[in-house]
């Protein structure tokens, strides 16, 4: 008796092994495949978001510009105020202007961002537009130092929370150079009373042409990156690719052991 139930001990205690690795492999792939098929929905979900921003911001650009008191009563009640198309007028003080590092129409160089002092006082950082690297001190573009009351039409920008990314640069205020958009940093560094600060920032359009050509407006950018349709693609293929690759082992395993039995 002894004798005959050894082999039934020694094929179960062979056996236990491998289901614990069917059972491991099993959970492996269905937490695998959970994960993909979640990504990819995500992605389908944010390509949902990212198309109807990008139908509101354009919306928003065919808008006719409105006063800019309208922007700032939107941005009292929390409401989104980036693009939005506004007009302006007052005086700019282009000896407390700030420098964002920037590239456009494939040159390297700089946004001006001037305060413009407004009719009740009132200060709005207006990023002017552009300026090539060599042009960076007011003194080489001294024709585009407009005096004077100044309308502008351009475009409403929000202030950032944060940097946007660890690869952005620290800004260099001693040097006067900005890589992101600190809107406190920008405005104390140019010495300008916090009081008095409308929140937010407006680029000008192309329709504000300077003297000298400088600085060039119209800098403003709308082509906001939309990938999410090809992420979503690639999860799912990798959860259909995981699939047939489980697939294409069981049948494997069947006929290796159909062979084995014959």
């Amino acid at each position: 008796m002894a004798e005959q139930s050894l082999p039934r001990q020694t094929g179960d205690a062979e056996r236990k092994p491998g289901r614990v690795r069917t059972i491991a492999t099993t959970i492996l792939v269905l937490a695998s495949l959970a994960t993909l098929l979640a990504l990819g929905t995500w992605q389908v979900e944010r390509l949902h978001w990212k198309e109807g921003l990008l139908a509101d911001i354009a919306a928003r650009r065919a808008a006719p510009p409105v006063p800019l008191a309208e922007i700032e009563a939107i941005e009292k009640s929390g409401g989104d105020i980036e693009y939005r198309r506004v007009t302006v007028s007052g005086t700019f003080d282009h000896s407390r202007e700030r420098h964002f590092f920037a590239t456009f129409e494939g040159r390297t160089g700089f946004y001006v961002y001037t305060p413009m002092t407004l009719a009740d006082g009132r200060i709005l950082l207006v990023n002017r537009g552009f300026v090539p690297y060599e042009m960076k001190e007011p003194a080489t573009r001294k024709a585009g130092e407009v005096i004077g009351e100044q309308y502008i039409t351009g475009y409403a920008r929000s202030r950032l929370a944060a940097k946007p990314s660890f690869a952005v640069p620290d800004n260099d205020p001693a040097k006067n150079i900005f890589y992101w958009k600190d809107f406190g940093v920008m405005a104390s560094s140019a010495g300008l009373d916090p009081s008095k600060l409308v929140p937010f920032f407006v680029d000008a359009d192309a329709s504000t042409k300077n003297p000298g050509g400088y600085p060039l407006g119209g800098v403003t950018q709308f082509d906001l990156p939309n990938s999410h349709l090809q992420y979503a693609v690639t999860w799912y293929g990798l959860a259909a690719a995981l699939i047939a690759v489980v697939i294409g082992m069981r049948l494997r395993g069947r006929s290796e052991r159909a062979s084995r039995a014959r």
